[in-house]
């Protein structure tokens, strides 16, 4: 467009395009599913469901408390334990066996030690039997004297740093895979998976010995080791008995790396996440389910319509077909991932005759399934993400809440309750803050709270210009019987006072010049004033030539310069006086937002100080002015919010970080067992291993046969590829981006043999590792980041509410009220402009209208290029006639509502 139209205007239309079209209107789909997938999570959770995860969480922790007060128990019995072994014993004492004979004397009863002969007989047959039965007592008492130590071990901080080891040294042996290994390290490899594998299933016996199989079991992590251990026991046998493929081997030695997840336990929040994915599998079963059929359905409509059809005369190859199931089901897969789908909808255009009309209307299919696909069924991911963050956001603060009310109940027992008269103060204090009339007290302190909160221009955070903004009190807001509406109750953002301390060991709080430094800084007109030069200092940035730095543009920039550095230093000493640099609580440094100030400034100063700009240090300070634009963030208050929301969610993501971390490693140790050494091709298709690849080849130009070229043969290597982890890792984050991955995917499909060429359509059921990874990394992984701002972004909006016993409905339902005022409708007195008023505001007026505005859209719309002289002609009579009726209905509501 800018080659025909020119570069100054274009861009325009697409850049408005794409900010309401794709970034505002597109996302509104989004926002209408996120919403729907809430309302039906509250709904879930009146219904109790919500509730299972963390029942069973309870649970889990009622056992384990359970099980300690046995194992408790059990060490206090020892006592009692002791003397019946002392009872059990048997000896020998020349030639006799000592046995326990039952008696009864007295009111108790009891057993009494009698010497008997070896050969019993028959005829003390009870005596053997209490003798067995105590034996076996014993067997018990011992058993349960071991499983405890083995309880103790397995619940030890050596023996959990040492699972973590061992998980560490398998992760490692896998890891160091990679093609051109030497023989010697896959010998230790197979060595250490061996013995890794028996210490794990050493682990998990032990386990199971200590903990029993009923408690073994209750717990998730466990369940899902055992698995790992039988699959790993599984491989290693059908590996022994080689009746395994080498796809086979392949994925199954790759479920080892699972075990990486066992890791994921012992961290409270990171565990609270995986076990809130893991309870959302419902969720995300039935909609990959749905997503299943959809994509079948397309698949075969597509193979119908364009089966075979993607054939032309440029003799190019199509790889993005329908000409079968398994391709048409890729071709779709890839037109939801919205990875050139473009092409292959050009193609389908093509195939119906071009652009024209039973070729436009293929356009029909294409943008159903990429609409109904994309936009809908791919959001659902990113709706049940942030679902998950909230189920485990939940979890965490309910442990935290659990927490610190033990905490609280401990301290509890050291500290005294109020008195009652400490009490009565209390109670009269808040009644003197509720002044309103016909209100209850309660009521009264929420709305009264609210309004403090709502109407007072005060930063929830500390202010970066006004340091120690957090010490002020609120002032109070009186209540009338009949509030005002909350336009008119704005209240002026108050000053924050100077330190006690005195400003570079001159200024006391109390010198003139201090307070004149004071009031100039805190002045509406010196904040917008400094924006102003802010931004005239970042236009001057913009409009340097890089190029031609010794230019008469740039010299004059440069002079502008700095005025602009003067001027921002002279701000940075007024606040610098005002507050004090840095020794006390509230100086100029001990804010962030100010320091970064500081910063451009600094660096501005220094870049003036050097007259040569040919030096490296210059060019380095003068490219850090770029950060001049973000010293405007300390003078929005909601850009400030956004930049605090931004950075708050980077400290706690980790969690997130972690897991997409340990998927994405375990794909790519399973790319490196599928592909490695096997992207390998020669510029020649016909040639398959590099020994062959020797000497020159005809190639013919665009399939022409007439344009005949003589090429070297070369053997190549793709640039991504799988030959080791960190190769793999790196090819499998462009995939999760949606960049070019098709021809990844293809190049993977015709993968034959290591060091050996491409074979066409080689492995086509290879795409399923590739599919799998997108649902898994880029459909869901990649979304719970954006729901983790979206969440985030939530938490610190209502931040600024957090001591409001109001929640967020019925701050809204007081703020409507406050906001509530009654519609105004015009009514003219004069007769004959009242019909006039009447007719316009009528419905059948508008209907009439929004009818003409469709009419004018579908004529609009007919125009096309090269179109006939009777075309244009009557597209002109059209244009005209709307004209004349739109001004028309302008004139009428003129005359019924006037100028006003």
């Amino acid at each position: 467009v800018n080659d025909a139209m020119g570069n100054e205007w274009p861009w325009i239309y697409f850049v408005s395009l794409i900010l309401l079209g794709s970034f505002f209107v597109l996302n509104l789909v989004l926002g209408v599913l996120s919403g729907e997938f809430t309302k039906e999570r509250e709904k879930a959770k009146s219904r109790g469901t919500f509730q299972k995860l963390r029942e069973k969480q309870q649970l889990e922790e009622d056992l384990k408390g359970y099980m300690d007060w046995i194992t408790h128990a059990e060490v206090m019995d020892t006592r009692r334990v002791n003397e019946l072994q002392c009872l059990s014993e048997r000896t020998e004492f020349q030639g006799q066996v000592m046995v326990l004979i039952p008696f009864q004397g007295g009111s108790r009863g009891g057993f009494a030690l009698q010497a008997q002969p070896k050969d019993l007989g028959l005829a003390h047959w009870p005596a053997l039997l209490i003798l067995s039965h105590l034996s076996s007592r014993q067997w018990r008492r011992w058993n349960r004297m071991f499983r405890r130590k083995c309880r103790d071990v397995v619940k030890s901080k050596f023996f959990y740093w040492l699972v973590i080891l061992m998980v560490a040294l398998n992760t490692l042996s896998i890891a160091s895979e990679h093609h051109f290994q030497p023989e010697w390290l896959t010998q230790v490899q197979d060595n250490a998976n061996r013995l890794l594998l028996a210490l794990f299933v050493a682990e998990m016996l032990l386990k199971m010995y200590a903990l029993g199989l009923r408690q073994y079991f209750m717990s998730l992590f466990n369940r899902f080791d055992c698995f790992v251990v039988c699959s790993g026991i599984l491989e290693t046998i059908l590996v022994e008995l080689g009746t395994l493929s080498p796809l086979g081997i392949s994925v199954l030695r790759c479920i080892r790396l699972l075990r990486i997840f066992k890791i994921t336990r012992y961290w409270t929040s990171l565990s609270n996440l995986v076990a809130s994915l893991l309870n959302s599998v419902r969720s995300i079963a039935s909609l990959l389910l749905l997503l299943f059929l959809f994509i079948i359905v397309f698949a075969l409509l597509g193979m119908q319509l364009f089966g075979g059809k993607f054939d032309f005369e440029d003799m190019k190859v199509r790889r993005s077909t329908f000409d079968n199931f398994p391709q048409a089901l890729i071709s779709v897969f890839q037109i939801l991932t919205g990875e050139d789908w473009n092409s292959i909808m050009y193609d389908g255009i093509m195939a119906y005759g071009g652009p024209s009309f039973p070729g436009m209307l293929v356009c029909i299919y294409f943008i159903i399934l990429f609409v109904c696909g994309n936009y809908i069924l791919l959001n659902v991911f990113l709706a049940i993400a942030v679902d998950n963050l909230a189920e485990a956001e939940s979890l965490t603060l309910a442990q935290k809440a659990k927490a610190e009310e033990r905490k609280r109940r401990k301290m509890s027992r050291g500290y005294p309750e109020k008195s009652e008269e400490e009490k009565q103060m209390l109670a009269k204090k808040l009644e003197q803050k509720a002044k309103g009339e016909g209100i209850p007290t309660t009521a009264k302190l929420k709305v009264d709270e609210f309004e403090s909160n709502v109407n007072e221009i005060k930063d929830p955070y500390p202010s970066a210009d006004f340091p120690g903004d957090d010490e002020e009190d609120e002032p109070e807001i009186p209540l009338s019987p009949r509030p005002r509406p909350l336009a008119e109750l704005q209240l002026k953002e108050k000053a924050v006072p100077m330190p006690e301390a005195s400003s570079f060991f001159i200024f006391s709080p109390t010198n003139k010049f201090r307070v004149l430094c004071h009031r100039t800084v805190n002045a509406t007109w010196f904040t917008n004033f400094i924006l102003l030069f802010i931004l005239l200092s970042s236009i001057s940035l913009a409009a340097e030539d890089p190029i031609r730095a010794e230019s008469f543009r740039n010299k004059i920039l440069g002079y502008f310069d700095i005025g602009f550095t003067s001027v921002f230093t002279v701000e940075i000493v007024l606040k610098m006086t005002t507050y004090g640099a840095f020794l006390h609580k509230g100086s100029f440094c001990r804010n962030s937002f100010n320091i970064l100030d500081l910063l451009v400034v600094a660096v501005s100063l220094i870049s003036m100080g050097f007259e040569s700009s040919t030096i490296s240090v210059v060019k380095i300070l003068r490219v850090l002015r770029v950060l001049r634009p973000l010293r405007a963030i300390n003078r929005a208050k909601g850009l400030k919010h956004v930049v605090q929301c931004v950075f708050v969610a980077i400290k706690t993501i980790g969690n997130i970080v972690v897991v997409t971390t340990l998927l994405q490693f375990m794909f790519a140790c399973i790319g490196v067992q599928l592909f490695k050494g096997k992207f390998y091709r020669c510029t020649d298709p016909s040639k398959l291993t590099e020994k062959e690849c020797r000497g020159q080849f005809i190639n013919y130009v665009d399939a022409d046969p007439t344009q005949i070229e003589v090429q070297e043969r070369v053997w190549l290597h793709s640039d991504f590829h799988f030959n080791n982890v960190f190769s793999a890792m790196m090819s499998l984050f462009t995939v999760s981006t949606f960049e070019g991955w098709p021809e990844l995917l293809y190049m993977a499909i015709d993968t034959n043999a290591e060091d050996a060429g491409p074979i066409y359509n080689y492995r086509v059921e290879i795409a399923m590792f590739f599919i799998i990874y997108i649902i898994l990394i880029a459909f869901f992984m990649m979304n719970i980041f954006v729901g983790f701002v979206i969440v985030t972004f939530q938490e610190q909006g209502e931040n600024e509410y957090k001591n409001c016993e109001l929640d967020k409905n019925q701050r809204q339902c007081v703020q409507y009220a406050l906001k509530a005022r009654p519609l105004r409708r015009y009514i003219p007195k004069n007769p004959y402009q009242y019909q006039i008023w009447y007719v316009v505001t009528s419905s059948y007026f508008e209907y009439l209208m929004f009818f003409l505005i469709l009419l004018n859209t579908i004529c609009l719309g007919m125009q096309h290029y090269n179109q006939s002289a009777e075309m244009n002609h009557i597209s002109d009579i059209l244009n005209v006639a709307f004209t004349i009726l739109f001004t028309l209905e302008m004139v009428l509501k003129l005359m019924a509502f006037k100028a006003k």
